[in-house]
């Protein structure tokens, strides 16, 4: 594979529609406002339009002639651009992840694109918008093979080819991807968007016109108000369920000896490959419906993705489960990751500073909802109650455990969170006191692990102090024994 290909010409379209989002805000001023200088000629406006239209045509073209990509020398190598020449080189052995996806656009022409990943940065090191799915398969069996030739075991191909059998271990159902949507908390995203979408365009939007319009509407009573806002909600809530429930169809996980395949997706389908080795932690996550319910979502921390793509960043390994089959999954995909979740609970001492960080910012906002809002702002005395509740739940939640060279970590802060570390894994652990703390005999465990271009960090406050102490002592000597 050492002759340079091009990609599929439609490319030229996806270049194009790239280059329009990149550039909608300015090309909706010369669009969507004409008319706001008085004197320029009433041809001018078309003929920046046309320039715009043909430079975007002419560069998407000269993008798409000027890129080539091919294999040889135990390298993935790319050359790109229009006017600056540039050459990357990717060797296979540095190459993290390959993912697979089908826009809209690369679906109706069976196409695919396909985003080769080393280790984390802003953007993935080589993106290929449109290639056919046999090529795509085809370079991601190459690179997987020419990285299992040179790994020094000294198998030999039968043997990696054996060994690369897959097998299918997790599959989300329908049912089960309707349940995740609707408690993911997704509506907030959805209706979130939708406020700053609008907002950019509040002066295109003749708002007061519209509201003069159903001044006699709103005079109609807040019953009918009420109505109106609890159906534009729920609309919402199913948008944004089918949205998920879109996003996450044939939701599958597939284990190699040597990497996991997850894929999903039904307008645009995803295959994201990811080599286990390079696997820094996983963390389990169970929000305020879901946990009462016995369901958690599962994360993979690893050292891959890239900020252009946001989901890369944290990778779902289970879209939704049943805690009481996690231990059996993690267990049948890896192994090394195997916990009972047990928890060491935090002293019952430390409830008292719970409560107390709560207060400490529930006492301001009370007191000034009071003093400008009376007598309607008493109401608010209805959220001490919540906060004493949120401090215990969050107290309740805490926690660490070690399990033979895994470190857990458990914590809330609306979700509750697990973080499940390899000792070879983490980065750094860092243990902490306050003067306040220290009274008590606590202090604050914090541990990280590489994730994406940052770090995933696992926080337990007010540890019993000693336990702190054998958490930094289980650590320490291993990483002294590493570096020598």
């Amino acid at each position: 594979m050492s002759e340079p290909k091009r990609l599929h010409p439609i490319a030229v379209l996806l270049n194009i529609i790239k280059s329009i989002k990149e550039l909608v805000i300015p090309f909706l001023l010369v669009v969507v406002i004409p008319g706001k200088n008085e004197g320029i000629p009433g041809w001018i406006q078309p003929l920046v339009i046309a320039i715009i239209i043909l430079f975007i045509i002419g560069n998407a073209f000269l993008q798409w002639l000027r890129f080539t990509y091919r294999m040889e020398e135990g390298e993935f190598r790319i050359e790109s651009g229009v006017f600056v020449r540039k050459k990357r080189y990717i060797k296979y052995d540095r190459i993290h992840s390959i993912d697979i996806s089908e826009g809209i656009v690369q679906r109706i022409f069976s196409l695919v694109k396909l985003n080769i990943e080393t280790a984390g940065g802003s953007q993935a090191d080589a993106v290929l918008s449109a290639i056919r799915k046999s090529d795509a398969d085809r370079i991601n069996a190459f690179i997987s093979e020419e990285k299992n030739a040179n790994n020094p075991s000294g198998k030999d191909k039968n043997e990696v080819a054996d060994n690369a059998k897959s097998s299918s271990v997790f599959k989300q159902t329908l049912p089960q991807l309707f349940v995740m949507a609707a408690t993911s908390g997704a509506v907030g995203v959805f209706l979130s968007g939708a406020i700053a979408f609008i907002s950019q365009f509040d002066e295109m939007i003749p708002f007061e016109r519209i509201f003069k319009d159903y001044e006699d509407f709103i005079e109609m009573g807040t019953i009918i108000l009420t109505l109106f806002a609890l159906v534009a909600l729920l609309v919402v809530y199913v948008l944004a369920t089918l949205s998920m429930v879109i996003k996450y169809a044939s939701f599958t996980v597939i284990k190699t000896d040597e990497e996991i395949v997850i894929s999903r997706g039904l307008l645009e389908k995803r295959q994201l490959t990811i080599p286990i080795h390079k696997i820094q932690g996983i963390r389990i996550m169970e929000n305020l419906i879901r946990k009462p319910l016995g369901l958690a979502t599962v994360y993979i921390e690893y050292a891959g993705g890239s900020m252009e793509d946001k989901e890369s960043l944290s990778i779902m390994l289970f879209p939704l489960i049943r805690k009481k089959h996690l231990h059996e999954k993690i267990l049948e995909i890896l192994p090394v990751y195997e916990t009972t979740t047990e928890m060491t609970p935090i002293p019952k001492r430390a409830l008292s500073r719970y409560v107390f960080h709560k207060f400490l910012y529930l006492i301001p906002i009370i007191g000034a909802l009071v003093w400008f809002f009376r007598p309607w702002g008493y109401l608010s005395l209805l959220l001490v109650p919540l906060a004493i509740f949120w401090a215990y739940m969050q107290y309740r939640d805490a926690g660490w455990n070690i399990e033979g060279d895994l470190l857990i970590l458990s914590s809330r802060f609306f979700s509750k969170q697990t973080l499940i570390m390899q000792r070879s894994r983490i980065q750094s652990i860092t243990y902490k006191k306050s003067w306040f703390q220290n009274r008590k005999e606590l202090a604050t465990i914090s541990a990280s692990v590489k994730s994406g271009i940052t770090s995933r960090v696992g926080m337990v406050a007010d540890v019993e102090e000693k336990d702190c102490l054998i958490i930094k002592s289980w650590y320490l000597p291993k990483k002294a024994v590493d570096s020598q």
